[in-house]
């Protein structure tokens, strides 16, 4: 890793210098002004400590960038939306480049797999994270199994293939699903070699489950969490944010001392 990614990736990983929460906010394109950020100027303001890192559109950022400093930015480069026949095919729709621009300290991209459309976004793949090497910013991969050659995206060995796609094509960060048990997500952390995150899906019907979720990962091995609408459409996000961070902070002693 150059020394341009070593330091943009410890302002992410500030949880104990080893964990991060991110808090992702891209979801305008893919859903419109739902729930939680219909009024995204107003959550914004409300985004500080102890949160590690936001992930936003390039045209966000620019109208909001004041209200989050100086939470470091993650600027989300691919996009699609439900209205489209094929919603799980995303297109690159920002650069690497303007992301240093505008001052982001690491990119993100979405990939789906198992679907017509996974040779395209894995060519993009290779060639962003060609780009984040060349000018020295971190690379966070979502990926997830989704298409018709996927019955669960959940499974482990799903979840575990696409780990491994992020590894191999050069990702220094990945988010992707939980599998649902400690056992088995264990088994699918052990066989990485860069951080992994939990994405928090769908909005739960409670906040304990959530935070289940989150300690029974972390156990396993997570290095964090990449959680949007179960804080931004919870009804008190700043005390989800603070609950998370202390699942995170508490379970990365636990790993220091194991």
């Amino acid at each position: 890793m150059t020394c341009g990614k070593s330091i943009r990736m410890r302002r992410l990983f500030t949880i104990k210098n080893n964990g991060a929460l991110i808090v992702p906010m891209d979801h305008g394109i893919t859903y419109g002004p739902i729930e939680g950020i219909n009024d995204i100027g107003k959550l914004l303001s409300k985004i500080r400590t102890p949160v590690t890192g936001v992930i936003l559109h390039k045209g966000i950022y620019m109208r909001f960038y004041n209200d989050i400093f100086p939470v470091p930015f993650i600027m989300h480069l691919s996009a699609s939306t439900t209205y489209s026949t094929t919603p799980e095919k995303k297109v690159l729709v920002s650069t690497v480049k303007e992301a240093i621009q505008l001052g982001a300290t690491a990119v993100s991209i979405h990939i789906n797999i198992g679907n017509d459309f996974e040779s395209d976004m894995l060519k993009d793949f290779g060639k962003v994270s060609s780009e984040c090497n060349e000018y020295g910013i971190p690379l966070l991969a979502m990926v997830y199994g989704r298409g018709n050659n996927i019955k669960d995206e959940f499974a482990p060995d799903v979840v575990a293939h696409c780990i491994r796609i992020a590894e191999e094509l050069g990702a220094d960060i990945v988010k992707t699903n939980y599998t649902g048990d400690m056992k088995s997500f264990r088994e699918v952390v052990s066989n990485t070699h860069m951080p992994v995150l939990i994405a928090g899906g769908k909005r739960m019907d409670s906040t304990a489950k959530l935070y289940a979720i989150v300690k029974d990962a972390m156990k396993a091995g997570a290095k964090g969490v990449s959680i949007g609408r179960n804080i931004f459409q919870s009804n008190n996000p700043r005390a989800v944010m603070s609950k998370i961070y202390e699942i995170i902070y508490s379970e990365l002693d636990e790993q220091d001392d194991s």
